[in-house]
């Protein structure tokens, strides 16, 4: 089988092209910018431009779409939201258009999405994919992003979407970020404290797409969060209690936070809990389950 990636630089695009290389199948990514420090094959594109390398398209089976400018890279300006935008939905887009030009017979189209899907809010609600989308920005964003993805059903391929939570890695992301100031002894929780944090292990993350590429679940829409529900001040206490390091700071305000972040402080504000009862019951089976292995895993 032969597999495409894009976003497959990124943090999550990376480790899945390791998995899937370390699982015999034939892997490509497609990139702005080829490197001879990868290890797999690659082929130019720039969505932004409509320019790809169409020898990429050539026989392939499996299409996983993670490309997307990071959310948490910088404040959102107009600019920036166009980027967040038109790096996630237009290259979908683009994509599906090629793959009708060119006729390519594409069996399944794997496209990631995120829990903004139900919105930046803190509520007692336990989501699960059967909710509609929240009508703020990023669940918009979000449903503008899985109804390109879609589409490809009318191609003839099996869709699905995995609606992703923090994703945590030793290798980047948010982890790192939020280790740094509790390992210098300067760690406070965000906010009030008491909203959700859905997080998932980067091997899980990647074993949920290993799953969906190989149908030992069926394809359709997951929430790719780990069991356990956490609050951000239990996370960050966690995090702390490992570390061997004091928790003395009291939060920091949300006026601080959104003073410095603008908008996407409403990302670090809120959060409520995602149910990931339907991968369970496909049969998925995580490796971490709780926070307190992850950080000893990964630390």
């Amino acid at each position: 089988m032969k597999i495409l990636i894009t976003g497959g630089s990124g943090l999550v695009g990376s480790s899945l092209t390791k998995v899937l290389l370390g699982m015999n199948y034939d892997v490509a990514i497609l990139t702005r910018n080829p490197s001879s420090d990868l290890d797999v094959k690659q082929y130019f594109w720039d969505p932004s431009k409509l320019l790809i390398d169409e020898d990429a398209l050539i026989g392939v089976d499996c299409i996983v779409h993670l490309a997307g400018a990071n959310i948490f890279d910088r404040r959102w300006t107009k600019k920036q939201k166009k980027e967040i935008y038109s790096s996630r939905v237009e290259s979908a887009e683009f994509l599906y258009q090629k793959i009708k030009e060119l006729d390519t017979p594409l069996k399944s189209f794997v496209s990631s999405s995120a829990v903004g899907w139900y919105g930046t809010i803190t509520s007692d609600q336990i989501y699960t994919e059967q909710d509609y989308n929240a009508d703020d920005y990023l669940g918009q964003l979000c449903a503008q992003w899985e109804a390109k993805a879609d589409q490809f059903v009318n191609l003839g391929c099996k869709v699905s979407k995995v609606r992703t939570g923090i994703v945590l890695s030793s290798e980047g992301g948010a982890l790192p970020k939020m280790m740094w100031p509790i390992a210098c002894s300067l760690g406070a929780a965000l906010g009030s404290g008491k909203q959700f944090v859905p997080w998932i292990h980067i091997d899980d993350l990647c074993a949920i797409y290993a799953n969906l590429i190989n149908e030992h679940i069926p394809s359709g829409v997951y929430n790719g969060v780990a069991p356990e529900t956490i609050t951000n001040n239990d996370f960050t206490c966690i995090i702390a209690e490992v570390l061997n390091k004091p928790l003395w700071l009291p939060n920091i305000p949300a006026w601080v936070l959104k003073t410095i972040f603008g908008k996407m402080s409403s990302i670090l504000l809120n959060g409520s809990r995602i149910s990931s009862t339907k991968l369970i019951q496909s049969g998925f089976q995580f490796k971490y389950s709780s926070i307190r292995s992850v950080i000893n895993n990964l630390i």
